[in-house]
């Protein structure tokens, strides 16, 4: 997989305003979890979504706790580790966190 480090708040802005009908994901992960490593494992294994068709964010929120906090009173959405954030037009349009985290659960919500 070809993950972006989401690291700054300027690549937080950029995705907001992002109207440009793409698909962006951000995978929030906790590098001492270990559901979390399970789940993003996982979610690699099964990745087969072209990168043409979406844009895949990484956040290690462990070093990076102030972008998750931005990206929770950014996009009003419930802090939680693992979470996957799918947005489009600059606006989060599916979340799923834990054990509901999938690559299909994605890809139904990119129609596919």
């Amino acid at each position: 997989m070809n993950w972006i480090a989401l690291t700054n708040n300027q690549q937080l802005e950029a995705i907001k305003a992002n109207v440009e009908n793409e698909y962006i994901a951000i995978f929030k992960h906790s590098t001492h979890c270990g559901i979390s490593r399970m789940v993003l494992k996982n979610f690699e294994r099964e990745f087969d979504i072209p990168e043409s068709e979406i844009t895949m964010y990484f956040l290690d929120l462990l070093k990076f706790r102030e972008i998750s906090n931005n990206i929770a009173g950014d996009f009003d959405v419930l802090h939680q580790s693992p979470q996957l954030l799918l947005l489009k037009n600059g606006k989060v349009i599916f979340t799923a966190s834990h054990g509901d985290i999938s690559v299909e659960s994605l890809k139904f919500q990119l129609g596919k």
